[in-house]
């Protein structure tokens, strides 16, 4: 092991064991107060700010690092997409959404629709979690990977145990004291990261890689389908996105909640800038490496002291934490809370509590599963758990919000619908990160999938439920009138958008045109929808 790899260890350590301390600290706090999960609503709009910045920014910074190092600064675009759904989120969601938003997404669906819905949603969530945990857990393994001569197998083990450690100590019930301390460490990291780019390969080294790489420097370098697909994950996952909805709901107005995620979109600028520039460094310095997460570390011990390098992949392992650790444990809720109670609707609290747990622990090794399968492409796990948890659930969601004809039957059938067709697209194209079957991107299948399903099921058995309402209304003629633009863009110029690999967007946006149409104009009629309240 060298210096590099004993600075790093012991750094992350001592840093992890003070959380663990804080944790415990806030549990108590948090067991006299009101709904944790909540917070009282008593958290302002910087505390708000700091813990979406710790959930998004790091887990988006990393990527951004790795897909730099290899497609140069078309990374941006992952970033700018991330941006642009928590302002969404900020400016058109969180007031409408105060009351609604407060349970995870499978368990406001088996709310609806019963328990067979929230089982099954609850599975799919939990089963996408841990990959989004080791998006970020791959970062500081491969760093530790090169410091330790730890194989990187090992080193994935010892970073989900970490995090389960962490997890299991308590230190999710002081998630706004932990995003804090967070975010002071990613100023660390990112100040240390500035200075080792001055040293090597500095302004020089950047300006003679554009001339010899110019397509480095390509903002469409890393293929404008997979730029599509970014954006469309992020902006669907706007009304999905209960970690960010729950911790915004948690101040004491909606409208601090929506000052604080306006300041982090702010305080993510940064990530994003950082992340293509440290990348670009190290494919200057190490540019042979396949891995651009390896050629980091690599790249930073070839400018800095160890202590300097240690600090900095603390930056990363709060990533790690920031990122990684509420993803692992929203999945273990959802796979212990949501699964448990429809298999045992007579669970006590004390059960759940216990299911929950050792959800935990089944999630931590799916996630070193996960990480033993492809220890590279951050930014691929990410969307890969996009497309596996919003080709179920975003059209149960829909229509648990806006559309009450929707039946059981039809939320069960879309859920696996979706789920299954998005991962079997992905294995048709070989699981690769940014060419894929048929020149279609799985997300598009898998979610064009789920609201067909959801939407025939619907129409066909709840048909003697159902009645025609056409309002002539601005809204429903934008409707019509978008549906037919889309649709016949699509048909009309099929060949050209598959080239460009836009054919599987603007077949989604057709679906979603007559799906938002439907919600519209066909609607439970009066009596069965009186029986529906009385009922709920």
């Amino acid at each position: 092991m060298t210096s590099y790899g004993i600075w790093m260890i012991a750094i992350a350590l001592i840093y992890t064991s003070l959380l663990i301390i804080v944790g415990k600290i806030a549990q108590k706090k948090a067991a006299s107060g009101d709904n944790f999960f909540v917070g009282g609503r008593n958290f302002r709009w910087w505390t708000v700010a700091f813990c979406i910045t710790g959930l998004f920014s790091g887990s988006t910074y990393i990527s951004i690092v790795e897909l730099s190092y290899l497609t140069g600064v078309s990374a941006i675009w992952y970033g700018i997409a991330e941006t642009i759904q928590i302002l969404i989120i900020a400016l058109l969601m969180i007031k409408s959404f105060r009351k609604k938003m407060l349970v995870t997404v499978s368990g406001m669906i088996g709310d609806r629709y019963g328990r067979a819905a929230k089982g099954l949603a609850g599975a799919i969530t939990a089963f996408a979690f841990p990959m989004w945990s080791v998006a970020t857990a791959i970062a500081f393994a491969s760093a530790l990977n090169v410091f330790t001569g730890i194989s990187l197998t090992f080193s994935i083990a010892f970073t989900a145990l970490l995090l389960f450690i962490y997890l299991q100590a308590g230190g999710m019930w002081s998630v706004a004291f932990t995003q804090t301390m967070n975010s002071i460490v990613f100023l660390i990291m990112l100040i240390i990261g500035v200075v080792a780019v001055f040293i090597n390969p500095g302004i020089s080294g950047l300006a003679n890689l554009a001339t010899t790489r110019p397509e480095m420097f390509d903002f469409g370098g890393v293929g404008l389908q997979v730029i599509v697909a970014w954006f469309g994950t992020f902006l669907v996952n706007v009304i999905l996105a209960q970690a960010a909805f729950q911790m915004a709901l948690s101040c004491r107005t909606p409208e601090e909640g929506q000052k604080g995620l306006i300041a982090a979109s702010v305080m993510g600028v940064p990530f994003i800038l950082c992340g293509i520039l440290f990348g670009l460094a190290a494919a200057i310095v190490v540019p042979n490496s396949r891995l651009g997460l390896i050629a980091l570390p690599e790249y930073l011990s070839s400018v800095l002291p160890a202590p300097l390098v240690g600090l900095f992949f603390l930056g990363i392992w709060a990533c790690a934490l920031g990122w990684g650790a509420p993803c692992q444990f929203s999945g273990a809720t959802s796979l212990g809370k949501d699964v448990g109670s429809s298999i045992n609707p007579n669970a006590t609290n004390e059960q759940l509590v216990k299911y929950t747990k050792i959800s935990l622990l089944v999630l931590t090794f799916l996630m070193i599963g996960f990480g033993l399968l492809r220890t590279e492409q951050s930014a691929w796990w990410n969307v890969l758990a996009w497309t596996t948890r919003n080709s179920a659930t975003f059209a149960p969601v829909v229509a648990a919000l806006f559309w009450p004809l929707v039946n059981r039957s039809a939320v069960v059938s879309s859920l696996f619908a979706g789920f299954a067709s998005g991962l079997t697209w992905y294995h048709l194209g070989g699981w690769h990160p940014s060419e894929f079957f048929l020149n279609v991107h799985p997300v598009w299948i898998g979610m064009s999938t789920n609201i067909l399903v959801l939407v025939i099921v619907t129409l066909v058995m709840q048909a003697s439920k159902s009645t025609f309402v056409w309002r002539t209304s601005p809204k429903t003629l934008a409707t019509v009138i978008g549906a037919i633009v889309v649709s016949v863009i699509t048909l009309s110029l099929s060949s050209t958008l598959y080239e460009l690999g836009l054919l599987g967007l603007f077949g989604f946006v057709s679906i979603l045109s007559i799906f938002i149409l439907c919600i519209q104009v066909i609607q439970l009629d009066e009596q069965e929808e009186n029986v529906l309240h009385v009922a709920q």
